[in-house]
């Protein structure tokens, strides 16, 4: 299927590269997560990411998180204070190994997490509603199989 050029432009040449694919794929993306998550919440892609992130796995450490979210160590202990100074989460020593430390939403976290993420799986109905259940469901697989070479 042929779409329209971009812009006015010919990139049919483009659209043989998945980078490109995904960053066209990525702006519609970005744009409807800035209006219904980031600007509400006040909250950034990787802020949202993390907090869910902390949410899901107890007692997660930081060097953990900035594995996942490719950061590095630096970059996440800025967006930890940023996030703690806000009251979200909080860090703690290992009780086990105290040269570690544990990442804890609290519980004004948690309540902010559970209503960000209504609202970004009702933007991603919207994104996806022009898709059938097997396509999305494809998508993400596909998508999945192919980040799974970050890791390998």
């Amino acid at each position: 299927m042929h779409s329209p050029p971009r812009g006015g432009l010919e990139d049919e040449r483009m659209r043989r590269l998945l980078g490109y694919s995904l960053v066209q794929a990525a702006i519609p993306t970005t744009n409807l997560f800035l209006k219904h998550v980031g600007e509400p919440f006040d909250l950034r892609r990787v802020e949202y990411s993390l907090l869910v992130l902390v949410d899901s796995n107890r007692d997660v450490a930081p060097k953990q998180l900035a594995r996942a979210l490719a950061v590095s160590v630096p970059y996440l202990t800025v967006t930890l204070d940023r996030l703690e100074a806000r009251g979200l989460l909080g860090r703690s020593r290992s009780e086990v190994d105290r040269r570690s430390q544990h990442v804890r939403l609290t519980r004004k976290g948690a309540d902010l997490v559970k209503k960000a993420e209504a609202v970004a799986l009702s933007m991603e109905k919207e994104l996806l509603g022009h898709l059938t259940p097997g396509e999305s469901a494809l998508l993400f697989e596909l998508l999945q199989r192919v980040s799974a070479h970050r890791r390998g």
